[in-house]
């Protein structure tokens, strides 16, 4: 290894300017074996720099190459693998970890103390050694890490040894020895003469110091005996010292025993202390007023002194009993005998509030006087007075309810039953004043009315009763079965019988009638939302049930009823305690539910008495019901009144769509007569009726969706029944049918401007155009029959090839037979042809559309189309024949004129 060690010395690192100071034969870890020698190298040039450099032997010779280098200041671990066992594997983590095994564990244990000596000298320690025996790291002399790590001398021989026998000299060292070679001119050019003289001159100074030593003997006996005498006065200082030590004992003794006496008083006026601040604790925060004791005990809960009275002794209880005591006060007999006391009048309070508050509810749910039996008004009662005079025990039920919740439980049950048949009398009450209204009964129908069974069934009966009885609802629905096309002026008058849903003529029923019910309705849901939305704000204010979670007492989950009103389930109240709800608000809602059980119930009642009244109440219920449901969400979705409200609004919207199903089934089941023209359809003219009642309902309406979802569905039917009842038209000719239906849905549409049926009125345009084309084309053959069946001719010969100059020699088509067909309708004839037509005309179309003008003119200009088109087969097929018609295009334009002036 030493020759080695020359050899890389001698070829690669004196080159640069380098020391090898350490070496070590290495392979990498779990690879083949390829040795290199890892080596520790300082720099000859200040600043030092220290490197480790991987060196390898080239395989084309005996010579090395320097084939990887690391400083030494980026390394940052060392990692010896074991500490105890020897082990030749060690790890070097610079950027990144590099994994080494030596060929022994000496090589390694030498090259890393070679490392860490480095690390000591030039690094300040800055690299980490990790599993590396303590022996190898040994510190460097104090002295060398004095030294300046930027100096050093040369090594000789570049070893370990010279590096650690290396000592820089210092600047004064420096400064003397450059002041020496000075003042000698030959210290350089001859170094041995320089050397002699700087010995000789140090055996002069030896000398000079040997006989001054000698001659202070002297003065140094005078110093000695001096230093006796001292010794002999500090002895008799110790002596006198010694004395005041002992008079000092006795006193620390005393003292001592003053201090243990201090000590004792001072633990006895803690402890007096203390024990002052526990007895001022317990009578503070455990001991009541008489006067509380008394409010809790005999209080007057009528009166509003005796109700703040008692409400500052609940406090004053509560504060008591929830004291946080300290330890060992619940051994104490005083304290144990106050806890039962406080809980006796806990208990005792409780009671008497309970049984007040349960009079209360009980006195309240048994009251008559605010139903709505004795008058007539559409109003319900208020109860903000009752609310005003429980919400003064406010704070008494949130004490109870903290203290006990059975109690609380049990009172909120009773107001919930008690309430619960309250508002459903007067509830009850006011819905049958409600329907009287609607639907317009005498006296004596009203005490049928309230004396039928409360149920859907009964419904119907109470309904078919009411009609029976008032002369202003006639109808049946046989009208329905019977409709035929008669008289145009009686048409338009039965046509909104078709939007009857089965019960009653719509038809008897006029706008002022839908307006009543429409205020009727409004002023239902008027009534009835301040009511919930009051109650609810009291039983959250009454109840606490707004600031915490809480438990759901046993009344939150509602009774099950069925439909027909019938047997009734309860959940039981075991049950009932376990269950939990998320929020109070659930809670509160829950409440509500009880309470107001019978409010869903009465509002599709009265919805579907609305309905079998007239099946158009169904879209001013859509309107306000929408309205209300939007404005209950905005103040609180999670409400009992916006979720009883979104459930009746399912109902009403339910009843829109069977209201728009029943018009269009209607609409297919049409049946029109054989004997007479058809004219404009009834549900033509229903659609139209609907179409402008729904755009004064639902002008502000926020459920504007809806329907325009019916009005697409309507107009697709009538589209689909007016060419399914032209089609069927025997006396009507199928393009008038068309033509005048789809001209009055046009103008409908129109005149409404109903945004979303824009594609359906450009769609009615487009039919009506076409149909009238059509209608004018086919009827005006008949005036000039032979005229246009010897031109047809023409052109047919024309189509199949025959030149048109030379049709005249064809013999059904020569000049003779043209003169002969055109001298069949000399003017007067042409004239009396058209009067027919226009009489034609006037038979096949109705007089609600008015549009005999409009094909009257149109037929005009089709005759002169036809006419100038004749002309000009006569001029391309009869050249130079001088062949004319018996009448000019003047002639027909008087001809049309007079004819249409004359009728």
């Amino acid at each position: 290894m030493t020759a080695i060690k020359h050899a890389l010395q001698r070829d690669i690192f004196t080159p640069n300017d380098e020391r090898l100071l350490g070496i070590v034969n290495v392979c990498k870890a779990g690879k083949k074996k390829r040795n290199c020698f890892l080596c520790a190298t300082v720099t000859t040039e200040r600043p030092v720099q220290v490197k480790v450099v991987k060196v390898k032997k080239s395989d084309k010779g005996d010579f090395y190459k320097r084939q990887q280098t690391w400083e030494l200041r980026d390394l940052m671990e060392v990692d010896a693998k074991d500490a105890s066992k020897e082990n030749p594997e060690f790890d070097l983590h610079f950027e990144k970890v590099y994994r080494w095994v030596a060929s022994s564990a000496a090589e390694k244990n030498s090259f890393i103390s070679c490392i860490w000596k480095l690390n000591q000298r030039y690094l300040r320690k800055k690299v980490e050694f990790v599993n590396v025996s303590s022996q190898l790291l040994e510190e460097l002399p104090k002295a060398e890490e004095s030294v300046p790590s930027g100096e050093s001398q040369s090594v000789a021989g570049g070893d370990e040894d010279a590096l650690d026998d290396y000592q820089e000299l210092s600047a004064r060292e420096e400064q003397d020895i450059e002041g020496m070679m000075e003042m000698c001119e030959y210290a350089v050019s001859n170094a041995e003469a320089f050397a002699e003289q700087l010995s000789r001159e140090l055996q002069v100074l030896d000398g000079a110091n040997i006989q001054s030593i000698m001659a202070s003997e002297k003065q140094v006996n005078i110093l000695m005996q001096l230093l006796d005498e001292a010794l002999g006065e500090v002895d008799t200082i110790e002596g006198k010292l010694s004395s005041y030590e002992e008079m000092l004992q006795s006193v620390k003794e005393q003292m001592d025993q003053i201090s243990q006496s201090n000590r004792l008083i001072q633990i006895s006026n803690t402890n007096n202390v203390k024990l002052l601040d526990e007895i001022q604790f317990l009578v503070n925060y455990m001991d009541l007023s008489k006067g509380h004791v008394r409010a809790l005990q005999e209080g007057d809960l009528t009166s509003p002194k005796g109700i703040e009275a008692c409400i500052n002794a609940s406090e004053a209880l509560s504060q008591c009993m929830n004291v946080a005591l300290r330890p060992g006060h619940d051994k104490l007999a005083a304290v144990t005998q106050q806890q039962l006391l406080f809980a006796e009048l806990r208990d005792t309070f409780a009671r008497r509030l309970t049984n007040h508050l349960n009079n209360v509810f009980v006195h309240q749910g048994h009251d008559q006087s605010s139903t709505l039996s004795q008058h007539s008004e559409m109003s319900l009662p208020k109860h903000s007075p009752l609310h005003r005079d429980l919400l003064r025990y406010a704070k008494l039920m949130e004490w109870l309810k903290n203290t006990h919740r059975e109690k609380y439980e049990g009172l909120s049950r009773t107001y919930v039953d008690y309430m619960s048949r309250l508002y459903e009398r007067e509830i009850k009450d006011f819905f049958e004043v409600a329907k009287i209204k609607m639907a317009g009964t005498s006296k004596e129908a009203k005490g049928k009315f309230a004396t039928l069974p409360r149920k859907e069934s009964a419904l119907k009966q109470e309904t078919e009763s009411l009609h029976g009885s008032s002369g202003k609802l006639t109808g049946s629905t046989s009208s329905l079965n019977k409709l035929t096309v008669q008289g145009a002026n009686s048409r338009r008058s039965q046509s909104s019988s078709l939007l009857d849903m089965g019960n009653m003529s719509a038809s008897d029923l006029d706008v002022a009638d839908r307006t009543k019910f429409d205020k009727i309705f409004e002023q239902v849901l008027s009534e009835l939302e301040p009511l919930c939305l009051a109650e609810q704000d009291f039983i959250s204010k009454f109840f606490k049930l707004q600031q915490h979670p809480a438990v759901m007492p046993p009344l939150a989950q509602p009774e099950t009823e069925e439909a027909d009103g019938g047997s009734v389930s309860r959940i039981p109240p075991q049950a009932e305690h376990r269950q939990s709800l998320s929020s109070e608000k659930d809670l509160v809602r829950l409440m509500m539910n009880k309470i107001f059980q019978s409010i869903e119930t009465e509002l599709n009642s009265l919805i579907a008495l609305g309905d079998k009244i007239d099946s158009f109440n169904s879209l001013y219920m859509l309107v306000k019901m929408s309205h209300h449901v939007w404005t209950a969400e905005n103040v609180d979705p999670a409400s009992y009144l916006s979720t009883t409200l979104g459930n009746v609004l399912v109902t009403v919207k339910r009843n829109f769509d069977k209201c728009i199903s029943a018009q269009i089934r209607q609409m297919e089941e049409v049946k029109i007569s054989k004997k007479s023209k058809v004219g404009i359809l009834l549900f033509v003219t229903g659609f139209e009726e609907f179409a402008e009642l729904a755009e004064t309902i639902f002008r502000n309406a926020e459920r504007r969706g809806d329907l325009d979802k019916a009005y697409v569905k309507l107009i697709r039917a009538v589209f689909t029944n007016v060419e399914k009842v032209a089609n069927e038209s025997q006396k009507t000719p199928r393009d008038v049918v068309m033509m005048e239906n789809f001209h009055h849905i046009f103008s409908t549409l129109s005149r409404l401007k109903i945004s979303c049926l824009d594609a359906e009125r450009r769609e009615a345009k487009h039919k009506y155009t076409d149909h009238l084309q059509s209608y004018v084309i086919n009827s005006l053959g008949q005036p000039l029959e032979k005229l246009n069946h010897f031109f047809e001719g023409v052109e047919a010969r024309v189509a199949q090839g025959v030149r048109e100059e030379e049709v005249s020699y064809q013999l059904a088509f020569n000049k003779q037979e043209l003169r002969k067909v055109i001298k069949e309708y000399p003017g007067k004839e042409v004239k009396k042809g058209l009067d027919n037509l226009y009489k034609k005309v006037d038979k096949h179309l109705c007089e609600e559309e008015s549009l005999l003008q409009v094909v009257w003119h149109s037929m005009q200009d089709e005759f002169i189309r036809q006419y100038k088109h004749f002309e000009d087969l006569i001029g391309r097929c009869y050249p130079g024949s001088g062949i004319t018609m018996e009448f000019t295009i003047r002639d027909m334009l008087e001809y049309f004129s007079s004819i249409a002036q004359s009728h």
